[in-house]
């Protein structure tokens, strides 16, 4: 009887690791598949994207929202890892925004996601436009919700537009979802903007909005630090690629420091 408990035990936990194997080359295969722009993934030297969505603990049976996806980075990894077993929701600008920037960025979004259905089909869209409108996914719904560099722009419109926004992605979130922050970070010794011009941030502001919600902090990780970044360039962190806000300015110096110095932060909602 011992031998065969432990021979059961044996198989569980082989199970297991075969499991999670296949959702690693699932990951690995989603950011290699031909669909990816190629823009995008150059960036993929400094984004980290296998390692990153590994430490935020996706799996592809899992619902997710990725909340502002912009261009669809992430987004053109994210929906065909987790379109066959999972659900990826998109928390996106409201198409009847009365803000004409919002407004095309949801039309530019809706023509990617239509151009290419065999990948996006079962992509949902809900709307992202705080404070007012944060519908987006029912409450307790959620596994996982992933933010990238996005903090900064809603710190720059108050630290009640913050609030409501890490209020909403908590409430969105099952008990025991996570919340996978990354963003550009402010050294700990730099004085704190309060307008958050440069689009740096301190880790410890991410961390009070947080936890002001009701989050605890999991772990974090260095995957997406650059220590060659010394956020204090002209133009914030715009200056570095792959924006360039300054130009061909000091272009050779921003190539050779790369993209912004991140935080990678893994909360839980408990």
């Amino acid at each position: 009887m011992k031998n065969w408990t432990l021979a059961l035990s044996a198989l569980s936990l082989l199970s297991g690791l075969s499991s999670s194997a296949r959702a690693d080359d699932a990951l690995k295969a989603a950011v290699a598949a031909s669909h990816r722009t190629p823009a995008f993934v150059a960036r993929d030297a400094w984004r980290h994207p296998v390692e990153t969505l590994r430490f935020m603990g996706i799996t592809p049976g899992m619902t997710v929202v990725e909340i502002s996806p912009g261009g669809g980075w992430y987004t053109e990894i994210l929906a065909p890892y987790l379109r066959d077993k999972g659900q990826l929701i998109l928390a996106a600008s409201d198409p009847a925004s009365s803000s004409e920037y919002a407004r095309r960025g949801a039309e530019r979004l809706k023509k990617k996601l239509d151009a290419q259905p065999t990948i996006y089909d079962k992509v949902k869209l809900g709307v992202f436009e705080p404070p007012a409108k944060l519908s987006y996914a029912p409450a307790g719904s959620v596994d996982l919700v992933l933010t990238f560099r996005n903090v900064h722009n809603w710190a720059a419109e108050g630290e009640p537009v913050t609030k409501a926004v890490f209020q909403s992605m908590y409430d969105a979130l099952k008990p025991g979802g996570v919340l996978g922050v990354v963003d550009h970070r402010l050294p700990p010794n730099r004085q704190f903007d309060p307008k958050f011009e440069s689009g740096y941030v301190h880790v410890a502001y991410v961390l009070r909005m947080a936890q002001s919600a009701g989050f605890k902090l999991l772990d974090q990780s260095e995957i997406n630090a650059n220590p060659k970044d010394t956020a204090d360039h002209p133009g914030g962190v715009w200056a570095l690629p792959p924006t360039y806000t300054n130009k061909d300015k000091d272009r050779a110096r921003f190539d050779a420091i790369g993209e912004s110095d991140r935080m990678t932060l893994k909360f839980v909602k408990p």
